[in-house]
């Protein structure tokens, strides 16, 4: 079994992808997808992506929905710590490649650090038309009226101006591009920050990328901005009402904690 459980020529076509999507950033970039002992759907972009550039120093972090704890995140987490025998963390400052899901981490991202992010969707304009050339061609004209629509009625029947989650992003003023399913509120994390940000969708066959400080705007009208939804309770854990919280409660009253485990003990002990 080759390191890291891919073939080099695999983990080359990979990297070079990677190299031209850095080139081209928000852009989509085809390749091959590999085969991983993993369903599809449940992070095998990521795991390609992270499989060819995983070295014996590396030391690897991996979060799903904020949390180190999930069985994904343990999954996929044993798998490369079992293939690879790199090190592995729950620390966000430690780690020098970080695969995520659905989440953007809310400690602040330092130069050399690579972010990987799961994408189940990479183009966001499938998810409002099925002509796969259509969105082609909208791309190539920046034409995004299709996703301004939804949001102008989003904003006209429920006051809010934001999808929510997945909310497209356009990145450097021309790019619009995924950020995987994440809360609203983590796309301005991606905005400048110092790592570099990778995307997989092997399901889709697709990857992209964003250089360090890139420049990532939330989708939005000129005079009405993107404000994502306020979180709808304050964290039992540490108190906070200003990040994003999960439901975990059983009864009639909810319960909410934060989604990022790791910002949370932080807060907590503070």
């Amino acid at each position: 079994m080759n390191y890291a459980y891919l073939d080099q020529p695999s983990k080359r076509e990979i990297r070079r992808k990677l190299l031209k999507a850095l080139c081209l950033p928000g852009r989509q970039v085809p390749f091959s997808a590999p085969e991983l002992p993993i369903a599809y759907g449940w992070g095998v972009g990521g795991m390609a992506i992270t499989a060819a550039l995983l070295e014996p120093g590396d030391r690897l972090k991996v979060v799903d929905h904020g949390s180190d704890e999930t069985v994904n995140a343990l999954n996929i987490r044993d798998f490369f710590a079992r293939t690879t025998e790199v090190s592995v963390t729950t620390s966000t400052t430690e780690a020098t490649i970080i695969q995520t899901r659905q989440r953007v981490p809310e400690a602040a991202l330092r130069d050399g650090q690579i972010l990987v992010y799961q994408v189940p969707r990479p183009d966001p304009l499938r998810g409002f038309t099925d002509d796969a050339a259509e969105a082609r061609n909208r791309h190539a004209q920046h034409d995004y009226g299709v996703v301004l629509t939804t949001l102008f009625e989003a904003w006209l029947h429920n006051g809010e101006t934001s999808l929510g989650y997945d909310h497209p992003v356009i990145v450097e003023g021309g790019a619009l591009m995924s950020p995987s399913p994440v809360p609203a509120m983590d796309n301005m994390r991606m905005n400048g920050t110092e790592a570099i940000q990778l995307f997989g969708a092997a399901r889709e066959r697709r990857l992209y990328a964003l250089p360090a400080h890139s420049r990532v705007e939330s989708l939005a009208f000129r005079d009405l901005p993107c404000v994502p939804p306020r979180p709808p309770g304050a964290c039992a854990i540490c108190g906070s009402d200003k990040h994003y919280v999960d439901n975990i409660g059983t009864g009639a009253a909810p319960e909410w904690v934060c989604s990022d485990s790791e910002a949370c003990r932080i807060r907590a002990d503070v």
